[in-house]
């Protein structure tokens, strides 16, 4: 069986890793488009700064920019084709804003390798129903949008949870919290994927099989 290098990780059983996601199984790693400037800029967490209800995944985390393993957005406010992560225009949660799928490396890259995204303007994610993704990053507490449990509760994730793209752009088995869902009107929000294999004591990573 072919091993190979990616991310500085080796890896013998065909998945790719890089950074705080792992590409088990991947039907479209999609480079079409640009990022927007705050996708090199951006705090972590992005819209919903509270520290009571910020995930514990992000706790050691101090990178300015999206990362890998969160949820690339379509960014209409920018233009066409350009796309980043989660914002409030004019303080509001715009209907425009949609998920993609989930990048694959962080914007600004890491130190002493190559920084694609700041060379290119590009941000590959990967999308396509079938792809399986394994996941470092994931809200771990609601954020109390949309009528949903208190600022700070916590979540629990199971096998065949239905996840979607957080106000924060993270991944969330709690509808109230996506992003969609506190548009104006609170259009259904995106599925992005259902849960393959839930966090628990023996890992933290979140693996689930995408669906947009």
């Amino acid at each position: 069986m072919t091993s190979y290098a990616i991310g500085g990780q080796s890896s013998g059983d065909f998945r790719e890793t890089s950074g705080r996601v792992q590409l088990l199984h991947v039907t479209t790693r999609n480079s079409v488009g640009v990022l927007t400037p705050d996708a090199f800029t951006q705090a972590n967490p992005p819209v919903i700064t509270s520290a009571t209800g910020k995930s514990t995944t992000l706790a050691s985390i101090t990178k300015p920019g999206v990362l890998g393993g969160t949820v690339a957005f379509t960014r209409p406010d920018y233009g066409n084709g350009f796309h980043g992560g989660p914002v409030l225009v004019s303080s509001a949660y715009a209907a425009g804003i949609r998920p993609l799928g989930i990048f694959i490396n962080d914007a600004i890259g890491n130190a002493f390798e190559n920084t694609p995204g700041v060379a290119s303007g590009r941000g590959p994610y990967v999308c396509g129903s079938g792809s399986t993704v394994g996941l470092s990053i994931y809200e771990t507490k609601s954020q109390a949008l949309n009528g949903g449990p208190a600022i700070g509760t916590a979540l629990t994730y199971a096998v065949g949870d239905k996840v979607y793209a957080s106000a924060n752009g993270l991944i969330t088995n709690l509808s109230t919290d996506a992003y969609e869902n506190n548009v104006s009107g609170n259009p259904a929000p995106t599925l992005i994927g259902i849960v393959k294999v839930a966090p628990d004591a023996n890992s933290s990573l979140l693996v689930i099989d995408l669906r947009v």
